[in-house]
């Protein structure tokens, strides 16, 4: 079900480079991307089980290479004095481009735009966790009410087949005891994942870059270039996204650091249950457009769906960095240990109202308790980012900032 006000599906624009050579790469690059999902299927479970894990470990070997030790401490930051002009730089961008894209009454987010869908879900804390890992939330055995959106990449809202293979997760938890780190929310703690295990940039700084070249429409140029070039994050990238079949049926990790309590950090992730994997209908041909909503509908019709919450915590401060979110975390280092699991209960999730629900919602990592402050300078970026984003969709959209409770009802 879609909702009569919903923003359609629509082909990636075209890129806008200036130059027709560069936009001819730019265009041929997606269309060869795009092609290929047709065919992941039958080729990545035989990639990933053979190449992706030997590949990213070579990978994250030349990145570490490439990099100084900046001798930080575990949990330690360094802020650099040019982080708010990165930060004003990424603003700017996301603006024009959401200025660009949407209408007033249906402005999306400028990140993570397309959403699957919005659920009910339970944030379910395990009991005899390790002792330095009860902090924060993960104290006390007990269960939070959440509110789970599982989204596309964005910038654009396209055809679920010709995105460009990952999604995202952003988790909401209610009744959430604590002071907080920012003051327009009283009672919840956010959380969020995507399906690649590093971030897509490794700092603000090539952040900045990349959204302007989102702006052109060319993102391939900020990977490949002759200037500043980032072909290992693009590597790293492709090993991840992909043809996916469910929103139910990928990892989703955290990709930037938090404090776990005074003196450590961790990174989160989430881990589906079940080994599931939903066939994808029509491929090689075209998929309807929505298909990855159509699967959560069925998954959730027939029963619950959960995910293990799993929690890495920094052993190493240099091979696993606070301030370089594209450096992949060792797991021999420090393994990935489970400490929740989030209950999706069986229930009916696409009313109009309820898909609409999640245009209202505001996620910003700095809804938190001070436990678990966002760290690094991509963290540190988030909570001016995403709270002058969401103001900017929330004005044009002509609602106010919405605090929720649980309570809500759609049927």
């Amino acid at each position: 079900m879609i909702p009569s006000d919903e923003n359609p599906d629509r082909p990636i624009p075209k890129a806008n480079t200036g130059s027709a050579l560069l936009n001819f790469l730019c265009n041929t690059s997606t269309k060869m991307v795009q092609f290929e999902r047709r065919f992941d299927p039958w080729i990545r479970p035989a990639f990933d089980a053979t190449f992706r894990d030997p590949m990213a470990q070579l990978v994250t070997a030349l990145i570490n290479s490439r990099r100084s030790n900046d001798g930080l401490g575990i949990a330690e930051e360094r802020i650099e004095p040019d982080e708010e002009a990165f930060l004003d730089s990424i603003v700017s961008s996301f603006q024009s481009q959401m200025r660009g894209l949407w209408k007033p009454g249906k402005f999306e987010r400028g990140g993570n735009t397309k959403t699957h869908g919005i659920v009910r879900g339970e944030f379910i804390i395990h009991d005899k966790l390790p002792e330095n890992f009860r902090r924060g939330i993960y104290a006390t055995p007990r269960s939070y009410p959440a509110w789970v959106r599982f989204s596309g990449p964005g910038p654009y809202i396209t055809p679920d087949i010709d995105d460009v293979g990952f999604m995202s997760i952003s988790v909401k938890l209610m009744d959430v005891p604590g002071q907080k780190l920012a003051d327009d929310e009283k009672f919840t703690q956010d959380m969020f994942g995507v399906s690649p295990p590093t971030f897509v940039t490794p700092d603000t700084r090539a952040n900045a870059q990349l959204q302007i070249q989102s702006g052109k429409n060319a993102q391939i140029l900020y990977f490949v270039n002759l200037h500043d070039s980032h072909v290992l994050d693009l590597i790293m990238q492709g090993l991840w996204i992909k043809t996916q079949s469910s929103p139910f049926e990928a990892p989703y990790f955290s990709d930037v650091p938090y404090l776990m309590g005074e003196g450590q950090a961790m990174e989160y992730s989430f881990w589906p249950k079940s080994n599931r994997k939903t066939r994808i209908p029509n491929l090689p041909f075209r998929p309807p457009d929505n298909y990855l909503r159509n699967a959560m509908v069925a998954s959730l019709t027939s029963g619950d769906v959960e995910f293990d919450v799993r929690v890495q915590m920094q052993t190493d401060a240099f091979l696993m960095p606070i301030e370089n979110a594209g450096v992949l975390w060792p797991e021999k280092l420090s393994p990935r240990v489970s400490v929740a699991t989030l209950r999706l209960p069986r229930q009916t999730f696409d009313y109009p109202a309820q898909l609409e629900f999640a245009r209202v919602l505001s996620y910003n990592p700095w809804h938190s308790i001070t436990e678990h402050r966002p760290l690094g300078n991509q963290g540190r970026a988030r909570r001016r980012m995403y709270a002058e984003l969401a103001q900017l969709r929330q004005s044009m959209n002509g609602v106010t900032h919405y605090e929720p409770t649980g309570n809500e009802r759609f049927d």
